[in-house]
């Protein structure tokens, strides 16, 4: 499954923020503790030095009772947000407010500041002052403050979820912005191809990685063309030049013939030489054929046919071709229209599949023929009930000279025959491909041109190749 660089990007992005967030409403959370702690801390500080201005200067005079008195007299209006304990040296327990309904308050070494909890009372903020020879405690409760705390992190989190989500769309919104060229760098490639080499990825002004990326593809590019140009030349080329020679070649043969001079074993010799001059010769033209549909200078005489009458006479001699090789032959045709295609190219691709097609079927196999016209396509299907191929070499197939070994192939074929046969589906602006049969065994081969003739683009124009060179024969591969 192909991964989106935008969705990484995306999530990243609201990965990093969030936990930004997350981080900084922690640290959040401990400077607002200690705020509100301090802020107790400052209230029980004031609380103390009511109690020690109510006890007077001279309070080290006084018995247990005045303490006890008068501290009395003090907490009692306080009793609702102070708890206090007061202590002599040894521990004896001179004062504890009723609030505390009997419990004394936990001392802890070495801190004059902690937080405890009582049993009946909840969390308590406590002080502790020494007012010698007495120690002081006084708490007051902090369940309120760890309450809001406690709000403050539910809203945390959602604020965290909310942050995720919103900083996942706005990153994804920057990273579709930021990738934007390379999108287009990919969209050019895909309709870069052995067709188009003349296209270039547009490099923008902006001197950063993307448009030194998109340069050094579009000299790859250039390489590529001018590769592709020489090899084009070269096989247009030498597919010429050795028409003449082959002909020459094939003329002499024949006079040595005409004059019946040879032995028979001569003669028989001289006939397996001209066999096999005119599959070279065959051969050429496919390579010629190949060469110039590729760079896309054959003219289509296009015409608008109706498929089904089409199909009907060609179904006719595919009958006799099949009944010849010991082989049975179906013709099936759904919906009606009408299609623009030059009919002698588009016999031609039929015909190299129904070849292929009886090769690879065992002897009283089957070929089934589907033609369909529909949602604007005519869709045409031959299948075989041979052994198929493999899901790898279905590519494969339509690759000059691709010969596989599993399937029942015409010694005299030359490899080139599906090759030719996509060159003039994707002419017609179509495509071709294979999958296995309907039935389970066998091969399927399907190809779809469009239906509607008003859609159909001009053919380019060029060179009259039809009429100078003909068309080449029907070759299984």
């Amino acid at each position: 499954m192909r991964r989106s660089i935008s969705l990484r990007l995306s999530v990243w992005y609201a990965s990093a923020a969030t936990i930004t967030l997350a981080v900084l409403f922690a640290v959040g959370y401990q400077l607002l503790e200690s705020y509100l702690v301090h802020g107790l801390d400052q209230l029980i500080a004031a609380e103390f030095r009511q109690v020690r201005a109510r006890l007077g200067p001279h309070y080290r005079q006084l018995s247990a009772r005045d303490v006890n008195q008068r501290i009395q007299a003090t907490s009692g209006y306080d009793s609702v947000l102070f708890y206090i304990d007061v202590r002599a040296p040894q521990d004896d327990a001179i004062f504890a407010s009723k609030n505390l309904d009997g419990r004394w308050m936990p001392e802890v070494a070495d801190r004059h500041g902690y937080s405890a909890t009582l049993p009946g009372i909840g969390r308590l903020r406590i002080e502790e002052f020494a007012l010698p020879p007495f120690v002081v405690l006084i708490g007051t409760s902090s369940q309120q403050i760890y309450e809001d705390l406690d709000g403050y992190v539910e809203i945390c989190v959602g604020l965290l979820a909310a942050m995720f989500g919103v900083s996942t769309l706005i990153g994804f919104a920057l990273s579709r912005v930021a990738l934007r060229p390379v999108r287009l760098i990919r969209e050019t490639a895909l309709r870069i191809g052995s067709d188009n080499l003349r296209e270039r990825i547009p490099v923008s002004g902006v001197r950063d990685e993307i448009a030194e990326l998109a340069r050094l593809l579009n000299q790859m590019f250039d390489r590529l063309e001018s590769s592709f140009n020489a090899i084009r030349r070269f096989t247009a080329e030498a597919s010429h030049e050795l028409k003449t020679p082959l002909s020459l070649i094939r003329l002499q043969a024949e006079k040595l013939l005409m004059k019946g001079e040879l032995s028979v074993e001569c003669e028989e010799s001289v006939q397996m030489q001209l066999e096999e001059l005119a599959r070279l010769s065959r051969i050429i033209e496919e390579l010629l054929f190949l060469s110039r549909a590729e760079a896309r200078v054959i003219t289509l005489r296009l015409t608008v046919e109706c498929p089904r009458a089409f199909l009907g006479a060609f179904a006719q001699d595919a009958r006799v071709l099949a009944e010849h090789r010991g082989r049975c032959f179906e013709l099936h045709c759904v919906g009606d229209g009408r299609v623009l295609f030059e009919p002698q190219r588009i016999r031609q691709v039929l015909l190299n599949l129904l070849v292929n097609a009886l090769n690879a079927s065992p002897a009283g196999g089957r070929v089934r023929m589907c033609s369909e016209i529909s949602n604007g396509c005519w869709r045409v299907s031959l299948e075989d009930q041979g052994p198929g191929i493999a899901a790898a070499d279905r590519e494969r197939v339509f690759e000059r000279f691709v010969r596989l070994d599993k399937r029942a192939l015409d010694e005299q074929g030359s490899g080139l025959g599906l090759a030719i046969c996509r060159s003039i589906v994707e002419l017609h602006r179509g495509r071709i491909w294979c999958e296995p049969a309907c039935a389970g065994g066998g091969l399927k081969v399907t190809f779809v041109i469009p239906a509607d003739a008003l859609s159909m683009p001009e053919p380019v124009s060029a060179s009259g190749w039809a009429e100078a060179h003909g068309t080449p024969g029907a070759v299984g591969t």
